[in-house]
């Protein structure tokens, strides 16, 4: 039987990563290698890569599983498999659909990768004994809103399918604490920048570039505004929570400590680093597509009260994560 209490990450454990091969959970698994756990990371290698774990699959302590989460044979599978290894001390869920413009066009891909995903692993901790969670959720549950956000800010109506189905995993999380999850950490994530992204703003801009040199065309009017974290910086704040805040459900927007970047200025940064003297072509529209939020700021003063503070501003992560996308360009190309 697993321990009742989320252990702090300073303190050896067996962790089940789910969607540890896709980029925010590559980079998690490596942090938490060298930290010295065990690490069972499950991925179904829809959306996660194979050489994004070339350097976890040479640690003794980590166990690859290779199953859907979205079904409940394959969750129970999944979480068999790593029991075999050791009891499982908590799990820190990541497996979703990431591409939120995929799920705009076909509802059921969140419905299946990010709820179904979620409900499932919660029903196997329960099974399994596992009582400890960290969810990977997203500023995108929010909506539109016209003033920063803290995490008791309301009501919730999310534009797109992703931000409801991580909304609607935020709920099936918080009911397990009433009956058998010991504790719960929510993480809402801002954007995220860094080597390994497979989507996301830069991502299309090195791609436009890759495809069609002579512009860069920009959808929307290089006005959306957001903050944008390293998924270093993202990492760091995770483990940080998860050592320091105890309640049984801890909620925490994570983000930097800025106005964010804007549309504009990220194209302009990309141009300037990897394709200097394009010319950029920008639309009328003020979203760049459906499902788009064009602006948020969520407050981060829970965070700011526990102790941290991202390093990078916006505009730091931002020229960083070009630089590391574009020399990776087996993870950048497809």
């Amino acid at each position: 039987m697993a321990s009742l209490e989320m252990r702090r990450v300073s303190d050896l454990a067996h962790i089940l990563i789910t969607g540890a091969a896709g980029f925010i959970g590559s980079h998690l698994t490596d942090r938490l290698l060298q930290e010295g756990h065990t690490v069972s990371g499950v991925d179904n290698f829809t959306r996660g890569r194979r050489e994004n774990l070339c350097s976890a699959l040479q640690h003794r302590t980590f166990h690859l599983v290779e199953n859907d989460l979205s079904t409940e044979a394959g969750c129970i599978d999944a979480f068999t498999a790593a029991c075999r290894i050791a009891p499982i001390d908590s799990v820190w869920h990541l497996a979703a659909n990431s591409d939120v413009q995929a799920g705009v066009a076909d509802p059921s891909i969140d419905l299946r990768d990010t709820f179904l995903t979620t409900f499932h692993v919660v029903g196997a901790m329960r099974r399994f004994g596992a009582r400890a969670i960290v969810f990977a959720s997203s500023s995108a549950i929010y909506g539109v809103h016209n003033g920063p956000l803290a995490e008791d800010s309301g009501p919730l109506f999310p534009i797109s399918n992703y931000g409801a189905m991580k909304l609607a995993s935020e709920g099936i999380i918080s009911a397990a604490t009433e009956s058998f999850l010991s504790s719960a950490y929510v993480m809402r994530f801002p954007n995220v920048v860094g080597g390994r992204a497979t989507h996301g703003v830069i991502f299309d801009f090195i791609e436009k570039l890759r495809r069609s040199p002579s512009v860069l065309d920009v959808l929307g009017d290089g006005n959306q505004q957001k903050p944008y974290l390293h998924v270093s910086e993202l990492v760091d704040a995770m483990i940080f929570i998860t050592d320091h805040s105890r309640e049984r459900v801890n909620c925490f927007n994570i983000s930097v400590c800025d106005e964010g970047a804007t549309v504009r200025s990220i194209a302009e940064t990309v141009v300037r680093l990897i394709a200097p003297g394009t010319p950029i072509g920008y639309e009328a529209n003020e979203r760049g597509w459906v499902g788009d939020v064009p602006s948020f700021r969520y407050t981060i003063d829970r965070l700011s009260a526990l102790g941290w503070r991202a390093k990078l501003s916006s505009m730091k992560a931002v020229e960083r994560a070009t630089i590391e996308c574009h020399a990776q360009k087996g993870a950048c190309s497809s």
